[in-house]
């Protein structure tokens, strides 16, 4: 069986907004409900688990009854870091599980089917994947006060959703916390397993900011086949 957490803690700081950002709409629905949508729409037996902090469940459960969601999913509990909100939602997954887990942001709300479905069934194989984009824009490297160009085909933008085999990524989630823990794939890489890159899609950002409240507007008035 198949599992995706997706983790939700965003206080809306960036937005300049009182509501945190994955409650905010966008084309009249709000960011969280479209996230937790895509993943439904891309398999109904999937196992989905939403972690969100305790201090926002209330607002979310009366979002879910305002705008009647009823996408079926298991909650979990926020913690102090990303690292151990990845934890909390593990924790609803059996020990004894066998298949593969995905970890979402919350705010990327347009993953398309192809790239999820890409980024799980891989993982069947190479037991740890996550969807990357190239860098499109010149990139420089700062050195000190100066600073010196880079080959930007050397490096590539990592998205979301990140996949694995549900036993490796609860051994790698076993380890102590380090500031080097920065996203999922990281932390399955200190524990000794190699990353495979797949193909994302550039419509999946990550909303922070109000301008991409503004991309994201857009991106549902014109949706491109990869949304």
């Amino acid at each position: 069986m198949d599992y995706v957490i997706i983790v939700a803690g965003g206080k809306g700081l960036r937005m300049g907004s009182d509501i945190p950002k994955q409650f905010l709409p966008i084309g009249g629905r709000p960011v969280l409900m479209r996230t937790l949508e895509r993943f439904r729409a891309y398999s109904k037996a999937l196992q989905i688990i939403l972690v969100l902090p305790e201090a926002q469940q209330g607002y979310w459960q009366e979002l879910c009854k305002e705008y009647h969601f009823e996408v079926a999913y298991q909650l979990a509990n926020g913690g102090q870091t990303r690292f151990h909100s990845v934890q909390n939602g593990l924790a609803l997954v059996p020990d004894d599980a066998q298949g593969v887990v995905g970890v979402h942001d919350g705010v990327r709300p347009f993953p398309s089917i192809e790239v999820i479905r890409n980024c799980y069934e891989t993982a069947r194989e190479k037991k740890a994947v996550i969807p990357v984009i190239p860098v499109v824009e010149t990139v420089r490297h700062l050195e000190g006060e100066s600073s010196v160009t880079v080959p930007r085909g050397d490096y590539r933008l990592v998205q979301t959703p990140q996949t694995f085999d549900i036993q490796l990524l609860k051994a790698a989630n076993r380890q102590p916390y380090n500031d080097g823990f920065t996203d999922d794939a990281s932390v399955v890489e200190s524990y000794g397993h190699t990353i495979t890159l797949v193909e994302g899609n550039r419509e999946n950002i990550k909303i922070t900011t109000p301008y991409d409240i503004v991309v994201a507007e857009a991106i549902i008035q014109h949706p491109s086949p990869n949304t």
